[in-house]
């Protein structure tokens, strides 16, 4: 992954929203982590993190924080029209306390794993908790080294279960040419063609989007 790369878009992303009177939180791009915390972490969870993940944290950083809002006047139109705003968000410091709240979610309302519903919740690591309830999360349940990232909802939502990258540094790649959209799943739907296409960055509907708010990324 170029890195140089990935803080020049969120650099390009914050800088086009500024323009146009939106709200943007100070970026926040944390020192990359030691191996010692990152086994230190595992140790906590009891299994390894994701290859992927552990890649971005000791390579680029252990904590990561951006969030942008569309000015209150400015509205897309169609397939785009829930668009509002976009956050990226991960903190290695945070994991362990995350998926304690996640699990309780398995253990009090999805706890059936028979349940087609239920058991995407089953076997995962959150990441990011999107603030009403919902998570993007590792989908563990192969046990292979790296792991797709998915969308969990607690509410029915459309996008529950959606894979949304083959891993963390292609859903990183993809998600940031549509600007971190979301991360409430019905402002990242416009760019997907269904549960299992990922975040599609050249997409008519991404492509659209990038072009009205003149984004280069």
């Amino acid at each position: 992954m170029d890195y140089r790369m990935f803080e020049h878009r969120i650099a390009n992303i914050a800088e086009r929203m500024n323009t146009i009177g939106g709200d943007v939180s100070q970026v926040m791009i944390g020192a990359p982590a030691s191996l010692q915390l990152i086994a230190e972490c595992e140790n906590q969870l009891g299994f390894q993190l994701p290859e992927s993940f552990k890649k971005v944290l000791l390579e680029f950083s252990s904590t990561c924080n951006f969030r942008w809002v569309f000015p209150d006047d400015y509205q897309l139109d169609d397939e785009l029209d829930g668009i509002f705003s976009g956050m990226l968000h991960w903190d290695l410091g945070l994991l362990k306390e995350l998926n304690d709240d996640k699990n309780g979610w398995v253990t009090e309302v999805f706890s059936n794993p028979n349940n087609e519903y239920d058991k995407v919740w089953h076997h995962t690591l959150a990441f990011y908790e999107v603030g009403n309830g919902d998570y993007f999360a590792f989908d563990l349940v192969d046990n292979s080294p790296d792991a797709c990232v998915v969308y969990l909802s607690h509410d029915d939502g459309e996008g529950h279960g959606y894979k949304l990258g083959d891993n963390f540094i292609d859903f990183l790649e993809k998600w940031s040419r549509v600007a971190f959209a979301g991360g409430e799943d019905w402002q990242w739907l416009p760019f997907t063609s269904n549960s299992q296409s990922g975040i599609l960055p050249e997409s008519q509907s991404a492509k659209m989007f990038r072009s009205l708010l003149k984004l280069p990324i």
